[in-house]
């Protein structure tokens, strides 16, 4: 997974910023409050929901109104490119997630992204920052150990935490040998009162006897109140019987009625239909007849009024011949204007003769070449002379400029060949100046030479020490051991078991070579050896210096370095003069050059007006324009000749129009006449006309049609209504319309019996009587009778129940006595409740004792299968980090915590070693925790300033360890610019107040 761009809408104090391009190790620096937490608060809340209002958290709400939230866009390993969009909504904010492929999701597609890892989890591994540094500064002893064990857990202290917090829940609850914590009171506390109640009860047997005799009433009472029910019950039924038993027996009467009708068949309606078909037969004999008349009157009238079929067949070249009278007199106005732009032209062929002044006739100027080509190289010709003046003096103003600068170049490079020093006195100074910087060297190498034997003398001290604690530690470890074996070897003896015997001195033997044993002195030695070496040293460095005393090279070091200034300046004179020389003979150059040019546009010149026969004294002041009227000239030649043949076009064009409307005229008109105009008039009204009667007749002949489509539907219709009238009859299976009314009579009586049927089973349906009481009701001939016994039942019963109340009411009235005037039923009540808060309290005891067992198995299962290939990771990290001091991390057998091995092999504990050391020991374990326990989410690391305590060494070797990270993308902010030398360039964005601007 990697972060390729950051888009904040609106985050804090952040508003459209865009960060992009980000880089597997991408670093973000910027002063206090520019913004570096924002940025770490805007990824956790894109990826895990915003911080709710009432969390926490800060909620990084923009002040100035812009969006809340804002996009990232990852790259996954297994879903390609992601964006994913969080912005204000719901609690945590509304997250729209688009993959590369364009599916679309929300909160669940997300979730599977991250792999189902929540928030807490991945600040816990991926993001940490100075805060758990300091943690260990504030930590000390055994608490240390369990710090770094919980961060190999879970990548913070909070298992440590959690540890504490549920020892500490238990014994507020509950110590087998305590007093005060609240389950030990609550126990004594019952123990008191149980013995209390058991005293009480032996003076409350009459309290149990007036109990019994209350149950056995309440008992009776139930009984009485049930058979109460049913009483009543039964009332109500024969009472819905009293409704509705007259309908009921209507019913029945009904249902025999039908039957005894029969199942004749007979269409529904039939008697309205019947009558309604002889209503829809007898008008149509009459319309059919009214039909036949219009249709025979209509035919003689389309018979009298019939069109010129001929003159509407022409009738399309007819209407194209009348439709060139208007081209006719447009021609007209054309032939006009022709005529006067003739006029025109002549007068512009005069006028140019006037300014040539050239013996040419019209036939001569349009033998002239003055194509594209031709014109082309007119144009240049005059261009490239206009240009040649203007290089010329461009030429002149240059060559001054030149030859002054060369001249003081030579000047220059005279005066620095007088300041510089003889070769011979400028060896002799070197060789002095050399003697220096030999001094140099042995000074630095002095200096080293003492750093390395104050720190040998240092660490001599320090391994002094350390042996003195680690002998004395041993020693009382062996004389306990030694203390035993003896007891054993004197039990042996006492016993006669030999092999203990054997085994306690043995043991003793052993005790006394590793007491013996003393591995210090050989540290010593290497040690002594070293330092002699470097004394050695330091004396014959300091016997060099005493012979680099007494010389004063700062002055012959000035001396030389002026030498060497005019020395450059020279050769640098020396360049630019050749330089400049170079220029000059460039400036004579183009100068021969534009003589050549200037020849070649002369004979170029003359050529052409030759061709264009142009006098040369013209071509040599206006030859352009000159070109330019000749070409005017042929153009208004040509425009004229185009004139003369549209008259003769013109002409032909008038006379074709004429002749074909005269032709139409004397076909179609009597009288013809001679204007154009007017016979084409006469011709369309006469085709207007012909028309109008066309349409008539056309007009005619759909009405006809019409009618004879209606007469043919009516006959239709009518055959129709005689064959429906026909199946009635047959349907009733009777063949006269008497018998077929006779039918329907009968069949109109059965329906309003079913209609009643259908109203009475509706008024009965609503009845809560079920079918099997209505039988056995029916069953009854009084039914008065029946409920006046169910109504004197219902009375004793009642009477039978007020006596129970009162006896139930007189018995917790005794109850009530016994209670008020005597202590158990308090003791009973406040034992009960006593005992339930024990109850409660023991609960939560439990609870806090199993979630204590559950957290100690899985820490012991962690211990087994997951811790060890972490340590092997971190101590990988870790010696890395402490360039080979420490090489392994131990696991304590009992606790929680480690022991950290140096690489002499002294084990320390994590409260014995340094500060930046125990830091290290942190930074190595959950890196380690991040690339092997969690390697499958190849999450982002981001840090926040957590290096800063450590020393540029320190500092070096964590920044190349972060380098040397494969799997996981690095961001890491910092407001310190000594960490930015670690960085490429390309990898750091700085961050400002204010608008936040990024730069890269």
């Amino acid at each position: 997974m990697k972060i390729q761009e950051i888009h904040i809408y609106g985050f804090g104090q952040l508003t459209n910023t865009v960060i992009k391009d980000l880089s597997d190790f991408h670093v973000f620096y910027g002063e206090n409050e520019a913004g570096k937490s924002t940025i770490m608060a805007f990824i956790h809340g894109i990826l895990f929901g915003f911080p709710t209002k009432q969390s926490s958290e800060h909620r990084y709400v923009p002040k100035n109104g812009s969006n809340y939230g804002g996009k990232l866009r990852i790259l996954f390993d297994e879903f390609g490119v992601a964006t994913i969009e969080r912005i204000r909504g719901k609690a945590s904010g509304d997250v729209t997630v688009t993959l590369e492929d364009g599916t679309q999701g929300e909160e669940e597609l997300l979730k599977q992204l991250l792999g189902n890892i929540d928030k807490g989890l991945f600040q816990a591994i991926f993001s940490f920052n100075l805060h758990g540094l300091q943690n260990i500064h504030q930590m000390k002893g055994e608490e240390l150990g369990k710090f770094l064990f919980s961060t190999g857990t879970l990548g913070t202290e909070r298992l440590a935490k959690t540890e504490a917090e549920l020892q500490k829940e238990l014994e507020a609850r509950f110590k087998p040998s305590g007093k005060k914590p609240l389950i030990n009171e609550k126990l004594k506390a019952l123990h008191e009162l149980s013995g209390e109640l058991k005293k009480a009860a032996a003076k409350n047997l009459e309290y149990e006897v007036i109990v019994s005799d209350k149950e056995k009433i309440t008992k009776e009472m139930e009984e009485v109140s049930q058979a109460l029910k049913n009483v009543k019950s039964e009332v109500e039924r024969l009472s819905e019987w009293q409704r509705i038993h007259s309908l009921v027996k209507e019913e029945r009467w009904i249902n025999t009625e039908i039957k005894l009708l029969g199942e004749d068949p007979f269409p529904a309606r039939g008697i309205e239909r019947i009558e309604k078909l002889n209503q829809l037969i007898y008008p149509y004999n009459a319309q059919i007849s009214s039909l036949l008349e219009r249709i025979t009157q209509i035919k003689s009238e389309v018979s009298s009024k019939q069109p010129n079929k001929q003159m509407l067949a022409d009738e399309s070249q007819l209407l194209g011949a009348l439709d060139q009278i208007p081209i006719y007199e447009q021609l007209v106005l054309e032939k006009q204007q022709c005529e006067l732009k003739l006029v025109d032209l002549e007068d512009k062929i005069i006028i140019i003769n006037e300014k040539l002044h050239l013996p040419l006739r019209e036939e001569d100027v349009h033998t002239i070449n003055t194509n594209i080509y031709m014109k082309n190289q007119v144009e240049q010709a005059a261009r490239k002379k206009q240009k040649l003046l203007e290089v010329k003096q461009e030429l002149e103003e240059k060559f001054r400029e030149e030859k002054n600068s060369l001249e003081e170049l030579e000047k220059k490079v005279s005066f620095a060949e007088t300041q510089m020093i003889p070769a011979d006195d400028r060896s002799r100074l070197e060789k002095l100046v050399n003697d220096e910087s030999e001094k140099r060297k042995v000074e630095y190498e002095l200096k080293a030479v003492q750093d390395k034997i104050e720190y040998y003398q240092h660490t001599q001290e320090q391994d002094k020490k350390t042996f003195a604690a680690i002998k004395k530690q041993k020693q009382i470890q062996f004389l306990t051991i030694g203390v035993l074996l003896l007891v054993l070897s004197l039990y042996g003896l006492y016993s006669k078991q030999w092999i203990l015997v054997v085994m306690g001195v043995l043991g003793t033997l052993l005790i006394v070579f590793f007491l013996g044993n003393n591995n210090s002195r050989k540290n010593d030695a290497k040690i002594n050896v070293a330092l002699s070496r470097l004394l050695d040293d330091e004396k014959r460095c300091i016997q060099i210096l005493e012979r680099y005393k007494n010389s004063n090279i700062p002055a012959l070091q000035e001396k030389l370095k002026q030498d060497n200034y005019w020395k450059e300046q020279q050769q640098l004179y020396k360049i630019k003069l050749e330089q400049q020389q170079t220029q000059y003979e460039k400036v004579i150059m183009k100068f021969e050059e534009w003589e050549i040019e200037a020849a070649e546009n002369r004979e170029m010149l003359l050529k052409l007006s030759s061709e264009l026969h142009i006098p040369e004294y013209i071509a040599d002041a206006f030859f352009l324009e000159a070109f330019e009227l000749i070409e005017q000239y042929k153009l208004i030649s040509r425009e004229k000749k185009n004139l003369h043949a549209r008259l003769k076009q013109i002409h032909l064009a008038q006379t074709d129009i004429s002749e074909r409307l005269f032709s139409y005229a004397k076909q179609y008109l009597a009288d013809l006449g001679s204007d154009l105009s007017k016979m084409g008039y006469l011709l369309r009204t006469k085709l207007k006309e012909e028309h109008g009667k066309l349409i008539k007749v056309q007009e005619k002949q759909e009405k006809l049609d019409d009618l004879e489509a209606d007469l043919h539907q009516m006959k239709q219709e009518q055959a129709h209504l005689i064959s429906e009238k026909k199946k009635l009859l047959e349907e009733a299976n009777v063949e006269e319309e008497g018998a077929f009314y006779e039918l329907g009579k009968k069949f109109e009586t059965k329906l309003k019996l079913i209609e009643r049927l259908e109203d009475i089973s509706k008024q009965v349906q609503y009845s809560f009587l079920k079918a099997d009481d209505i039988e056995r009701f029916l069953q009854i001939h009084n039914v008065e009778e029946q409920l006046i016994s169910y109504h004197d039942e219902i009375e004793r019963l009642s009477s039978r129940l007020m006596e129970l109340q009162e006896k139930q009411a007189a018995v917790n009235y005794q109850i009530q006595i016994l209670e008020e005037g005597g202590s158990y039923s308090e003791l009973l009540h406040h034992y009960k409740q006593q005992k339930f808060e024990f109850e409660e309290a023991a609960k939560e005891w439990s609870v806090f004792c199993l979630a204590q067992n559950i957290l100690t198995q899985t820490v012991e299962k962690y211990k087994n299968v997951h811790l060890p290939r972490i340590l092997e990771k971190a101590e990988e990290y870790l010696y890395f980090l402490t360039e080979k001091q420490y090489q392994r991390i131990h696991l304590q057998q009992s606790g929680t915590g480690f022991l950290i091995e140096r690489s002499d092999y002294t084990l320390f504990e994590a409260n014995e070693l340094s500060q930046a050391t125990t830091e290290q020991v942190y930074v190595s374990i959950r890196l380690a925790l991040a690339a092997t326990l969690y390697e499958k989410y190849r999450f982002p690391i981001i840090i926040d300033d957590s290096f800063v305590n450590f020393d540029a060494n320190r500092t070096k070797k964590v920044m190349e360890l972060l380098t040397n990270l494969k799997y996981n993308q690095i961001l890491f902010f910092t407001c310190h610019t000594h960490l930015l030398q670690y960085f490429h360039p390309e990898n750091v964005y700085y961050l400002h107040k204010g608008n936040v601007e990024v730069i890269s």
